[in-house]
């Protein structure tokens, strides 16, 4: 298909740290136009429009590979910052109680994926920020007009820690496939490594 071609050819980078960037940056980015489904289909109508607010966050999901092409330090730094911020704006915007905070928990294991050892400063960051985010904002975050209640946040709560869940089993799975490399078939090894029969004179 032209359009998965196309993404394909986005979301490419030479640099595994980049493309592992990109990847998650384009899931996000695909996941983020259905959560308003996800809170209206689990919690009802009382979330209307509150819901389609936690949109605001697709376009930046959508233009990290743009930028880490450009900049690659910056662009993931653009997605770190943008799930932290994506996480405290939600968590206003719906109510404490729904849950949405848990979502800080993949923000930090999201840095170690998106930064090398030698990028210690950017490591160290996005590593602790969260932490202390969520430590500071507890209880104090403003009331909103949209936040849920009662068994709405219930509802989205539980929501959430799934969908916490499933994003840490993803990210998870990125860290494996970075740590640990591919296995070589039986045989292609020792194939690869025979030297090659002298010319019959």
């Amino acid at each position: 298909m032209p359009l998965l071609a196309a993404l394909r050819r986005y979301m490419a980078a030479e640099d595994p740290v980049v493309a592992t960037a990109n990847l998650i940056a384009m899931v996000l980015a695909w996941n983020t136009p259905f959560y308003p489904l996800y809170v209206l289909g689990t919690a009802g109508a009382a979330m209307h429009p509150g819901a389609w607010f936690t949109l605001l966050s697709f376009p930046v999901f959508l233009v990290v590979p743009a930028v880490t092409r450009r900049f690659s330090l910056a662009g993931r730094a653009l997605l770190a910052a943008a799930g932290i911020a994506n996480t405290v704006y939600c968590t206003w915007l719906l109510g404490e109680a729904a849950g949405t905070q848990l979502f800080l928990l993949p923000c930090i294991a999201l840095a170690p994926l998106l930064f090398r050892r030698a990028e210690g400063l950017a490591l160290l960051t996005f590593l602790f920020l969260p932490l202390f985010i969520g430590l500071g904002l507890h209880g104090r975050y403003p009331a909103s007009p949209f936040g849920c209640d009662g068994e709405t946040c219930a509802a989205l709560h539980w929501l959430n820690v799934i969908s916490v869940i499933c994003l840490l089993g993803f990210l998870g799975l990125l860290g494996l496939r970075r740590i640990i490399p591919p296995t070589t078939p039986p045989g292609t090894a020792a194939a690869s490594t025979r030297q090659p029969s002298p010319p019959i004179q």
